[in-house]
């Protein structure tokens, strides 16, 4: 009972994060974006795919054929347009956030292109 209060007493003795799950020991699932929407979405869609192929044909090797080409196309079609998305996303991410450390360094100083708008305009007047 000792050892079983030793694990009990530790959090990280029973953590079930402390792996991440690797597919095919490359793709690692939990942190590579996009990764597992598309999986799970190739996997569903060669199920169904193979399912309907088999019932309206009754041929099991042509069937797992099936399947295992919508999950590679079902797999890639869903892969390569978030990754897509989400490149731009980082893009526009990292536009914006030298804009605000622009913003803040240069605000009130007479690199400040704010102050010479301001600047020019009061002196119209």
């Amino acid at each position: 009972t000792r050892a079983v209060a030793s694990i009990f007493s530790r959090p990280e003795a029973w953590s079930l994060a402390a792996e991440p799950f690797k597919l095919l020991g490359i793709l690692d699932v939990q942190n590579v974006p996009c990764a597992r929407h598309s999986i799970l979405y190739g996997s569903l869609g060669s199920v169904i795919a193979a399912l309907g192929h088999f019932l309206f044909t009754s041929r099991v090797r042509r069937s797992c054929d099936v399947a295992v080409g919508v999950f590679i196309l079902g797999t890639l079609g869903c892969w390569f347009p978030c990754r897509y998305n989400y490149a731009k996303q980082r893009i526009q991410q990292r536009i914006v956030q030298e804009g605000i450390k622009n913003k803040i360094l240069f605000e009130s100083t007479h690199l400040d292109p704010e102050r010479k708008q301001i600047g020019t305009k009061s002196d119209n007047s």
